[in-house]
């Protein structure tokens, strides 16, 4: 049977959190709407991703889902299978279904042959077709030292070698170059393409959508990503706004909490209590359709995951980052980056590694700085903002001879 039109397939492994999800996601509502005649699929072992709309010629296919103990190993999320068979049931599917869409590019994120080597017998089976092979990593990845440890063990830098035509990297090396200090071979750097941050304007407002009460003035959107690690950050901001009212204080804007899917839901139900006993905080548990909230934002408390700092260049809202520390340095490194830089405020979670106990009054001051500080815009950084029109560019020579036609996007984001 005759192809039609050119294809994409993304992989994602996607153990835990929104944010490989939320990456690859965007990436292929980019890329759809630069080409017409495309369709893009991905795959997935989000256990969310069922939540999330997806634009016309985007789909997905769910791989059972694992989830990375303490301990370091990995179990089945859902399904009373050993890893091993879970493992086995994942490779199968993501190799039947590469074998069937018969992509024109393959794009990996972030493993280099997926989680435990499970997309190695598919970049065997694409390559030997001609397909064209890629990685993309976000920005950081985290502390050179520690993920020259972590590839030794995945044999991820051999991948990168001789299986990958090209390597994406979703920054600028301006900001931080997340390969350095890896000694990779010269032919290996010469694959290295740097897009710029994968920044969008805000979908149109869903119909019916109803945004909350608090919307209607000023406020701070306090995010968490997927929320898994994310109960600090919230009890911290929570603490600094009832602090203001046992000491009778000036407060701060209005905050809206979105506490993440992934939060416990004991913690959850704790959070929301403490919310509904403030004036001027609400708290939601999870908004599939955030870019509506921060659309509406006056500016943004969050942690210091890729996906949230895209959010914050999108919309250019000032920002305080508060960044996690374990077990990766991935976050610490962006938002010191970016506060260098001056993009975005930053404050340490002191009880992140045990040091101290989380003082209200720090949060709180930094609350109020928002106000004062100005966007992410004030820097003028080349291409900063330009990712999606970059892998537009990357993608074109692979997917326009198979069918896709370049067309304009309805809307772009402004350089920085």
């Amino acid at each position: 049977m005759k192809k039609s039109g050119a294809r994409i397939l993304i992989y994602s492994h996607d153990t835990f959190g929104l944010g490989h999800l939320r990456r690859c996601r965007a990436i292929a509502h980019s890329l759809v709407e630069h080409f017409s005649n495309l369709s893009v699929l991905i795959i997935s072992g989000s256990p969310i991703i069922g939540s999330f709309d997806f634009r016309a010629r985007v789909d997905f296919v769910r791989v059972p889902g694992v989830i990375k103990l303490r301990n370091g190993e990995y179990t089945s999320l859902k399904l009373h299978l050993d890893i091993e068979e879970t493992l086995e049931l994942r490779q199968s599917i993501i190799q039947h279904t590469a074998d069937k869409f018969a992509p024109d590019l393959f794009l990996v994120d972030k493993e280099p042959l997926g989680l435990r080597g499970e997309v190695a017998p598919t970049l065997d089976l694409l390559r030997d077709r001609g397909t064209r092979l890629v990685v993309g990593f976000r920005d950081v990845l985290d502390a050179p030292d520690a993920l020259a440890r972590e590839w030794a063990r995945k044999k991820a830098i051999p991948a990168l070698d001789t299986l990958y035509d090209d390597i994406w990297i979703y920054g600028l090396p301006e900001v931080y170059a997340p390969l350095d200090g890896l000694g990779l071979a010269p032919a290996t750097c010469d694959k290295i393409r740097y897009t710029g941050y994968l920044c969008a304007p805000a979908p149109a407002e869903p119909a019916g959508m109803r945004l909350p009460a608090i919307t209607s003035q000023p406020y701070l959107l306090v995010t968490t990503g997927g929320g898994g690690d994310g109960a600090g950050l919230i009890d911290w901001v929570l603490s600094a706004y009832e602090f203001c009212v046992a000491e009778n204080l000036p407060r701060p804007l209005p905050a809206l909490l979105i506490l993440g899917p992934f939060m416990n839901g004991d913690t959850q139900e704790a959070f929301l209590r403490r919310a509904d006993a403030l004036a001027g905080v609400e708290a939601l548990r999870f908004e599939s359709h955030i870019e509506q909230l921060e659309r509406h934002a006056t500016a943004f408390v969050a942690m210091g995951g890729y996906n949230t700092f895209c959010d914050i260049l999108s919309h250019d809202k000032p920002a305080l980052i508060v960044p996690r520390v374990t077990p990766r340095m991935e976050q610490a490194i962006r938002a010191s980056r970016a506060q260098t830089l001056g993009l975005t405020d930053l404050l340490y979670d002191p009880a992140e590694n045990g040091a101290a106990e989380r003082d209200p009054r720090d949060m709180l001051a930094a609350l109020h700085r928002l106000a004062d500080r100005p966007p992410p815009s004030r820097l003028a950084l080349p291409g900063l903002r330009d990712g999606r029109a970059r892998l537009a560019d990357l993608a074109a020579p692979w997917i326009v001879p198979h069918g896709a036609r370049r067309v304009s996007p309805r809307q772009s984001v402004a350089a920085g």
